[in-house]
């Protein structure tokens, strides 16, 4: 049986590992089927990964759509997280989101509702945070949404919010090749008890070890746009995997399941996994269970740092 911890203080409870489905939008993705989400989707929650994260961006709805499909027989374990895109931050296009995020889902009350983006970011109006946070506050005393979460906030986006509302959830790119949120992110939230919802926890599967030192991404694929897999940063990652390969070999576990476990091993954290199939489901399972030792820890943090002491404290890790 998967572990349950609570999100932030309230009385929900979701997974170490998170079930992510931007890909399920197909938008910036490349070969997704839309039955192989759902059976991936369906897998997780047999296999006891309750928690899923979505959002209205994703294919303009369509993720939505299709988890709402995957779930219809789980309602009752499945723990839901969506988002409300920067370009509905206003106090009704708030309320309206959410009824319309509820009618994809085909459910009745959001878990997890958060804030996708801060208000002015891809050239979004800017809409007073008091004014967006008073939406999503009505939405939790009508019954709508359970709890409030940001994501891709920065620190004093964050403190600017939690005046006027609880937050239990930040959701920043974080992996072992992206350390960014550990220079102000992370100890704030771990100090102020809001739960880490990694995204991109496998940096795009440039940590499963998959791609070649010279590998090329179409225009459509998101990767194309993301630094890790561009000059040095990539070269540097292509050296930093060649070291983490015998790690993962003494621990008998595949890159992945490596770094998803460090990743797990940080306080307060869970991971988003991105899945096109079943198969890749099954096959991050064994990071929720594998016990890294100290010098392990200690050794792959300094391995990383080749990687991360390239990157600025203000870096974004796409370049759209």
């Amino acid at each position: 049986m998967i572990s349950q911890i609570p999100l932030g203080h309230t009385d929900i409870h979701i997974t170490p590992l998170i079930l992510g489905t931007w890909q399920a939008g197909k938008r910036g993705w490349v070969g997704i089927d839309d039955e192989d989400i759902i059976t991936a989707i369906q897998t997780a929650l047999e296999q006891g990964i309750t928690t899923i994260d979505t959002a209205e961006i994703y294919g303009d709805g369509y993720s939505e759509e299709l988890v709402g499909k995957a779930i219809k027989n789980y309602r009752g374990q499945a723990v839901i997280a969506t988002k409300v895109f920067a370009n509905h931050l206003a106090y009704d296009q708030v309320l309206l989101a959410c009824e319309n995020s509820l009618k994809r889902l085909q459910i009745d009350v959001i878990d997890l509702y958060q804030i996708h983006w801060p208000s002015g970011s891809w050239k979004s109006p800017v809409i007073p945070i008091d004014e967006t946070m008073s939406a999503l506050v009505k939405l939790q005393e009508q019954g709508k949404i359970r709890a409030i979460g940001v994501s891709n906030f920065n620190l004093t986006q964050l403190k600017e919010a939690q005046p006027h509302g609880v937050i239990s959830s930040l959701q920043p790119p974080y992996s072992l090749f992206w350390r960014v949120p550990e220079r102000e992110l992370i100890p704030y939230c771990v100090a102020q008890g809001i739960s880490i919802l990694a995204y991109s926890p496998l940096a795009q599967g440039l940590l499963t070890g998959k791609f070649s030192p010279d590998q090329q991404f179409p225009p459509e694929d998101v990767r194309s746009k993301n630094i890790l897999f561009q000059g040095e940063l990539y070269q540097r990652a292509q050296s930093a995997l060649a070291q983490l390969r015998p790690i993962a070999s003494a621990y008998q576990v595949s890159l992945g399941t490596l770094a998803l476990a460090w990743l797990l091993h940080q306080p307060r954290t869970h991971a988003i996994i991105g899945v096109r199939n079943r198969e890749q489901v099954l096959a991050n399972l064994p990071a929720i269970t594998l016990q890294l030792r100290a010098e392990t820890l200690a050794a792959m943090d300094q391995i990383s740092r080749s990687v991360n002491d390239l990157i600025p404290a203000d870096a974004l890790l796409w370049k759209f």
